[in-house]
């Protein structure tokens, strides 16, 4: 018998499938993330488990994988359900699977709603290509670099994030990225009070200042591919924000002409041509007995 891995509904219960009911009543043993959120979602769908009922969440996967794969080979079927979603993305799971593959033992999967393929039909952007970054990291520091891997990305780009997280991240995008770089904000995705919010990444930024509750997934679209005409003083910008989030100066030369088609020289010569100007007007000032101020 395989391991089943489940994808749960994330907000209607109605959005479950029948296979998903009928796996939870006859599934020799059920993982689930939060057993108290499988007792409820079994009460909305009108089922009651036969099989046993164990936890398997982040911070006890890796102790349950010998338990899980050993009642596999012995013949048991083993359900694996989050708390919303699909297991394995930025969800318990994936120990599980990888462990289960390299044993040589079935994995199958009761396909089921996504966040991220919802709020990526949703949103508008080009969905023929993308990719899935997760959550970002929660320090500025760290999330930054990351947002640096996506300044040249010409996939749209799918995003988790927590809610009171939601303004600090869309500033930095905005600030890395680009102020006009397109996004959509999708909230309480198939819920009652499902919002999607389109706009810029100032714009978004701006209004998630206010405050946002609910589950939230990003889309962000790609890199322009056209060449952006932009003065030296905001290459040298640019290039500063790339070495404030931790890159070389070196890095930050190549990121900037990536994203925006220059050639490198290009952008080297804008930076050289600001600290030369800065140099001169330095010793301007100090000729005259002044300072020139930073």
């Amino acid at each position: 018998m395989p391991l089943v891995l489940a994808g749960a509904p994330i907000g209607r219960p109605g959005d479950a499938s029948a296979r998903l009911a009928t796996e939870l009543a006859t599934a020799d043993v059920v993982a689930a993330e939060d057993t108290r959120r499988l007792h409820r979602l079994c009460a909305d769908l009108g089922v009651k488990p036969t099989g046993r009922v164990v936890s398997c969440f982040e911070g006890n996967e890796e102790q349950r994988v010998p338990e899980l794969l050993d009642a596999v080979r012995a013949g048991s079927r083993v359900l694996l359900v989050t708390d919303a979603g699909m297991p394995t993305v930025s969800d318990p799971g994936f120990r599980l699977v990888a462990a289960a593959a390299e044993a040589g033992l079935p994995v199958t999967c009761v396909p089921g709603p996504s966040a991220v393929t919802t709020a990526l039909a949703v949103s508008g952007l080009p969905s023929d290509r993308f990719c899935f970054e997760g959550f970002l990291p929660r320090k500025q520091g760290e999330r930054r670099t990351r947002l640096q891997s996506l300044v040249a990305e010409r996939r749209t780009a799918v995003l988790f994030e927590a809610p009171h997280r939601l303004a600090a991240s869309l500033a930095d995008m905005a600030d890395v990225l680009g102020a006009g770089r397109r996004a959509v904000v999708c909230r309480e995705l198939t819920k009652t009070h499902e919002e999607v919010r389109r706009g810029t990444l100032a714009e978004l930024a701006a209004w998630a200042e206010g405050g946002v509750l609910g589950e939230v997934t990003l889309v962000l679209a790609g890199a322009p591919e056209q060449t952006v005409e932009l003065t030296p003083a905001e290459l040298v910008r640019l290039v500063g924000v790339r070495e404030q989030a931790g890159l070389t100066r070196k890095e930050a030369l190549a990121a900037v002409a990536v994203e925006t088609g220059l050639p490198r020289r290009d952008v080297f010569d804008a930076v050289v041509a600001a600290k030369s100007a800065r140099g001169a007007a330095e010793a301007t000032g100090k000729a005259a007995g002044g300072t020139t101020p930073r």
